[in-house]
């Protein structure tokens, strides 16, 4: 069974190089407090900047949630995530999708930003579900970024 990406794209204000670090540096910033997988509200989202880096959310405790792993880290133009969590929304090790972000240089200034979520049908059997549930959830975080991003390009 193979299911299509999921893909999202959007143009923001900020030059590539910008783009990129408000993406990776600043997701704590515009990723919806509450909308994580921590038990507490996350203070942060951190994407270590180099491939094998941790991708993970501390909160106001201290207590870290793990997401995945950086896969490839190439500024200004891509970085690579490993999704690694579940159907419930858990930390799996054994469980690998990829999240992989480019950011595309637009004539006239600005970027397009192009988020696709793929090997999907890695869920296992509850992956169409939990798939739906993603094709929910990304526009809307990406919508976030842009937001974001304008308002600090």
């Amino acid at each position: 069974m193979s299911i299509a990406p999921i893909i999202q794209s959007v143009d923001v204000k900020a030059s590539p190089a910008r783009a990129f670090e408000l993406f990776t540096a600043q997701m704590g910033a515009w990723w919806p407090r509450g909308k994580s997988v921590g038990a507490l509200p996350h203070t942060a989202i951190i994407i270590e900047p180099c491939q094998g880096g941790r991708w993970f959310e501390r909160d106001e405790a201290g207590n870290e949630s793990q997401w995945g792993k950086v896969l490839a880290w190439e500024p200004p133009i891509r970085v690579l995530l490993g999704w690694q969590l579940s159907t419930q929304w858990t930390y799996d090790p054994t469980l690998l999708t990829e999240v992989e972000l480019t950011f595309t240089a637009l004539e006239g200034g600005g970027t397009r930003v192009t988020l696709e979520h793929r090997n999907l049908e890695r869920f296992g059997k509850h992956a169409e579900l939990h798939v739906t549930k993603l094709k929910g959830g990304w526009p809307t975080r990406i919508a976030d970024f842009a937001q974001f991003t304008n308002k600090n390009a």
